[in-house]
């Protein structure tokens, strides 16, 4: 029987957003009262700590959209699991499409920083998906599989699989909703397999060009327990058409 956990909608802001941008957040704020699910924003590491406290008392999380395998240490540039944590954010994104194509990150990598993630006390949200390539040859779930297999940590504990297909991501293309369904069941059959009875309870997003005119149909296919918006996450007004779906 598939599993019904609590939605969750997050918002990768990827590389956006200057000082201004928490006026988006206050509006995000404002606007998710009543909304039955969790909603998280995933900004630069440059706002973490202020975005951090412009929501504290409100129901609205932060989140990281990447960490480094260590908690410390000589890597220029990097920001260990255990920074964000100490900033307060509450998750991180691994694994995005864009990480592991534009810096070659391999399923061990990400699964170190899940790994890593765990260790702060953070929640990884590791992604998978396909290149559309994979997808015209038929090897949509074997690469899913794949990914899941060398990616995902060790334990259930707290997780979030992200399933955003390469290829729609930022286009404007989406899946049909039997495509997105069979590979959200097929995540959670390896859940199960992988985490017993604890892996029906773990929530599978859907990532790549949600947007409020098709999240209706996205979210309410079995087994997707939420969205995980790219570009619509940057406007207040789009990300909450998006969340509304769970009104």
């Amino acid at each position: 029987m598939a599993a019904n956990p609590r939605p969750l909608v997050a918002g990768n802001w990827k590389m956006n957003g200057l000082a201004a941008s928490v006026g988006e957040l206050a509006k995000i704020i404002k606007g998710a009262s009543g909304i039955a699910a969790d909603l998280m924003v995933c900004p630069p590491a440059t706002f973490i700590a202020s975005f951090v406290h412009a929501a504290r008392g409100s129901t609205v999380t932060i989140g990281g959209q990447d960490c480094h395998a260590e908690p410390s240490g000589a890597h220029t540039g990097d920001v260990a699991a255990e920074m964000l944590k100490d900033a307060g954010a509450v998750s991180v994104i691994v694994g995005h499409s864009e990480r592991r194509t534009d810096h070659h990150e391999t399923d061990a990598q990400v699964h170190a920083k899940a790994m890593a993630a765990r260790r702060a006390g953070l929640t990884a949200i590791v992604c998978v998906g396909e290149q559309r390539a994979e997808r015209e040859a038929g090897k949509t779930l074997d690469i899913v599989g794949r990914q899941l297999d060398g990616s995902l940590p060790d334990g259930a504990g707290e997780l979030v699989i992200a399933y955003e297909p390469v290829w729609a991501i930022g286009t404007g293309l989406t899946p049909t909703a039997a495509d997105v369904g069979q590979v959200h069941a097929f995540i959670r059959k390896c859940l199960g397999e992988r985490y017993g009875v604890a892996g029906g309870s773990l929530r599978i997003l859907y990532g790549g060009s949600v947007k409020p005119s098709n999240a209706k149909e996205l979210l309410t296919i079995v087994n997707v327990n939420g969205a995980l918006v790219g570009g619509a996450s940057l406007k207040a007004e789009d990300f909450l058409g998006i969340a509304g779906v769970y009104r």
